[in-house]
């Protein structure tokens, strides 16, 4: 696996640091950040996504939050 590091939360302390890597082979981000509030998770739940899908969160995903100040460090999609 080949990861890049895109961004760390600014200021953040030694502890509690939302990170952003860029797996280069599959383009997939992993993101460390907070994890949601029961009562967010609950709100996602309530609004769903699409009709006819479930809105459970399987035991190998979850919610995060993730600081908007971090959303610069989102890679962009290539322009053509």
């Amino acid at each position: 696996m080949a990861l890049r590091f895109l961004g760390i939360i600014p200021n953040s302390p030694d502890t509690d640091s939302p990170t952003i890597w860029l797996d280069e082979e599959t383009g997939d981000l992993l993101i460390q950040s907070y994890k949601a509030t029961e009562d967010e998770v609950k709100a996602c739940k309530e609004i769903g996504s699409i009709p006819g899908h479930s809105s459970d969160v399987p035991d190998h995903e979850t919610i995060i939050r993730l600081p908007k100040v971090m959303i610069d460090f989102i890679p962009k999609p290539d322009s053509e």
